[in-house]
């Protein structure tokens, strides 16, 4: 069977093209990062290049973009005249990183990964351990920071659904999108693994508590059940779109894209936040970085509630500082995925199962699934 490589491979075969393999200067490793998409102006900033003091947060760009300068950045540099902080938007893969810790050549100092990417990246050497001298682990939710990354936001994959498809029945559960006689129409899932597995199972009515350790033959099997009814988004942009031209009546999607389709629709397009898929996202710090021991300060500052609420006010991305809670406004309340009435309904993700699976499982399920 073909052996599809991992994001993370590829990344470093695109840099190694970039560059023929070759040990390379600064300003070939920079036409090198350019290549795989990040910022010239990044690039440029390495270790050895530490004239400029700027603190570079890699995000993943879009509404992230805005949301974090106001969030994040203008407050910080506010408190801390003299420190400047830069967004590169071009996407911190794990690839990515790796490059630039292997070639000594590190460009970023915080970066926004999934929780499951310090856990892969971390025993590997490749990023900073915390510290936590610094960062108040109180600040953030129970059980969730580790020794390479801190918890910066949480967010959902929920059920959302054409309000006005199914003749005044609306679908609740994933066994209902699963159920195309009751439920007909498209539907949409992602290209990938990270909830779908999960959506799949709880419509086999496995129950919350034994979706982990995924089995992975099951659910395989019951996403070919409806193969034929789905569209695959590669981007949260095409989920969005689908929905919102009518191409599906049900998708699984973020539930950040929810709230902007039930707004954009005026309700044509609803969500519900029942057996969502819950994760959290957190900043890593890739080894040797160029601001040194100053970046722990910033993700310090991320973590204070009224920068917490912000987020979710420009984002849609949930709180993971409890004492933020208290201070969400209620209008914010029903689409704050770390709001405790929300929580309790979904499915907390297990990002140590995807640490350990994810990569051979995503391999599986394009081989066997989306072939």
């Amino acid at each position: 069977m073909r052996r599809h490589i991992t994001d993370l491979e590829q990344d470093i075969l695109d840099f190694k093209r970039a560059t023929d393999g070759r040990r390379v200067s600064r300003r070939a490793f920079a036409a090198g990062l350019a290549a795989l998409g990040l910022s010239p102006a990044a690039a440029v900033l390495t270790p050895a290049d530490a004239k400029d003091p700027d603190l570079v947060l890699a995000n993943w760009g879009g509404d992230a973009i805005k949301a974090m300068e106001i969030s994040y950045v203008r407050p910080f540099q506010a408190a801390n005249p003299g420190q400047g902080v830069r967004i590169d938007s071009s996407g911190p893969t794990n690839g990515k990183i790796k490059a630039m810790v292997d070639a000594k050549r590190v460009v970023w100092d915080l970066c926004d990964r999934a929780l499951q990417s310090s856990l892969e990246l971390g025993p590997a050497g490749l990023l900073e351990e915390v510290d936590y001298g610094v960062v108040d682990k109180s600040k953030s939710l129970p059980g969730f920071a580790n020794r390479w990354g801190v918890p910066n936001y949480t967010f959902a994959n929920v059920l959302a659904f054409q309000s006005k498809a199914f003749g005044g029945r609306t679908p609740k559960t994933w066994a209902d999108f699963w159920n195309i006689k009751e439920f007909p129409g498209n539907r949409t899932l992602r290209r990938h693994i990270d909830s779908t597995l999960e959506a799949a199972l709880l419509a086999e009515g496995v129950p919350m508590d034994k979706i982990y350790p995924i089995d992975v033959k099951r659910a395989f099997a019951k996403v070919r059940e409806i193969k034929d009814h789905v569209t695959f988004w590669n981007n949260h942009a095409d989920s969005y779109k689908l929905l919102r031209d009518n191409e599906v009546t049900m998708g699984c999607v973020a539930h950040t894209r929810a709230v902007l389709l039930r707004r954009d629709t005026a309700g044509a397009v609803d969500f519900t936040f029942n057996q969502g898929i819950f994760w959290v996202s957190n900043w890593i710090v890739p080894k040797g970085n160029p601001g040194g021991s100053r970046v722990w300060k910033l993700i310090a500052a991320t973590l204070e509630p009224a920068a917490q609420v912000e987020l979710l006010r420009q984002m849609g991305n949930g709180p993971v500082n409890p004492e933020a809670l208290k201070l969400v406004p209620p209008d914010l309340v029903a689409v704050n995925p770390s709001s405790p009435e929300n929580l309790g309904r979904m499915l907390v993700a297990d990002s140590e199962w995807y640490a350990k699976n994810g990569a051979t499982t995503l391999n599986q399920f394009i081989d066997t699934v989306l072939s």
